[in-house]
């Protein structure tokens, strides 16, 4: 069976919630992410940091608010790879 991976989905809201900051886990995962899988971080608030950080390294941006108020973004990796 082909076709893309599946996203890999990232809630950070638990570790927020601790006072855990992300972004090592963040980065870990999309380093970590297979050739056309895409990362979908849910967040209680719009990562704009980590968007910008990510559309300067190649990735796409999916932005949506979620009914729950948490705010999910997609992260494909684009023309210019990882």
């Amino acid at each position: 069976m082909s076709g893309a991976p599946k996203d890999r989905v990232m809630d950070v809201r638990p570790l927020i919630a601790e006072g855990i900051e992300p972004r090592p886990q963040l980065f870990a995962a999309v380093k970590g992410l297979a050739a056309g899988q895409a990362l979908v971080v849910i967040a209680p608030f719009l990562p704009s940091p980590l968007i910008e950080r990510l559309k300067a390294d190649g990735f796409s941006a999916e932005v949506t608010r979620r009914g729950d108020g948490a705010w999910e973004v997609r992260f494909a990796p684009g023309e210019m790879g990882r």
